[in-house]
């Protein structure tokens, strides 16, 4: 019996119809945070072919929040409205809208890729001022970031939960905390970019300590809701955050209530050593999943039906998470189900294309 197509309970609320989820990608195509009609398509499109849930992009809490100018955004309530359409016609397919808030910290204010990804100075046009845990760059000719101070850190809290009022408000089932990635919360958690000597710096627990802020921020806004966390299980550089702190972690978000943490990897620091290939990252998850009773999202070059299955079927997770195959493939789940035989309801409007066993 296939899992991939199997119901999943994410709490009492939440009933996905798969474990396929559309990872979020960033687009880089909104107008001062706001989602505009390609963000409706390739949405949509993606709740036609059939995922059981989608992670909105990075959405920025702040407008220095932003990976680049061309970031989502709901810091205001004119973009909370936008996204209301979007979220109403995912539905439609029974499909769960979800979105990730996020922060990029040292690495915000840069181009767009098919442009030029690179940071953009705070005196050029679409740049502006980053911020961080410490004062050290992302790349050494880099403008170097502000230091948060405590008010600083107060705001980013405040920032998370006023995100995740909007959000909550425009429909979203799930929120998904950004904490990968070498954005801000990662810089935060690594050694190797957080220098601090207050309490959010030096140990483990001073280190987390803005992520379990956020936590219980967004959860004090929370009803029905699920929340879920991205988190990359190590730095791949020596002296950074490893796997063993990965899983320290998981736990205590279990005990904060966290659903699903979605297990990536590395981008914190540019010297990072990662050894790319199939499925590498899916070994963080499974070593994630024999520490907690918390669901666990595998993703990462996972790129047909039955490498999903099978990472299901070994226990290595609990969820799996599709990101280049779904910009290359909307209806991933579609042709995923006939690879491994699983009876699968396509859009009426589709049917008569659906290949006979």
């Amino acid at each position: 019996m296939s899992l991939l197509f199997e119901p999943i309970e994410i709490n009492e609320s939440l009933i996905l119809k798969n474990r396929i989820i559309m990872s979020p990608m960033c687009q880089y195509s909104a107008i001062d945070g706001f989602p505009n009609s390609w963000h409706y398509t390739h949405y949509v499109t993606r709740a036609i072919g059939g995922v059981g849930a989608i992670i909105v992009e990075a959405t920025a809490v702040s407008p220095e929040g932003r990976i680049s100018y061309g970031d989502l955004g709901i810091w205001n309530d004119d973009q909370m409205d936008a996204y209301c359409d979007i979220v109403e016609e995912i539905k439609k397919y029974n499909t769960a809208p979800g979105i990730q808030l996020a922060h990029a910290g040292r690495k915000a204010s840069c181009g767009k890729p098919w442009i030029n990804y690179h940071q953009i100075k705070p005196n050029e046009v679409h740049g502006w001022q980053t911020v961080s845990s410490s004062e050290l760059p992302f790349y050494e000719d880099d403008v170097p970031p502000s230091v948060l101070t405590q008010d600083g850190i107060d705001k980013v809290v405040n920032d998370f939960r006023k995100a995740a009022k909007r959000a909550i408000n425009a429909g979203f089932q799930i929120l998904e905390i950004h904490a990968a990635h070498g954005y801000l919360i990662h810089q935060f958690f690594s050694p190797l970019i957080n220098n601090r000597t207050d309490e959010y710096g030096g140990s483990f627990e001073n280190r987390i300590r803005l992520v379990l802020e956020i936590v219980d921020a967004i959860k004090s806004e929370m009803k029905t809701e699920s929340l879920w966390i991205r988190i990359s299980a190590t730095d791949w550089a020596e002296g950074g955050w490893n796997l063993e702190d990965s899983k320290k972690l998981a736990l205590i978000l279990q005990e904060k209530g966290v659903d699903v943490i979605d297990v990536s990897t590395g981008a914190a620091v540019a010297h990072q050593q990662i050894k790319v290939e199939k499925q590498y990252q899916v070994p963080f998850a499974k070593a994630i999943k024999e520490k907690t009773t918390m669901l666990v999202g595998a993703v990462g070059l996972i790129e047909t039906g039955t490498e999903a299955e099978n990472i299901l079927q070994e226990e290595k997770a609990d969820l799996i998470f599709i990101g280049r195959e779904l910009l290359r493939n909307p209806y991933f789940p579609m042709f995923a189900s006939q690879e491994i035989g699983a009876d699968v309801k396509w859009p009426n409007q589709y049917e008569r294309s659906k290949p006979k066993k």
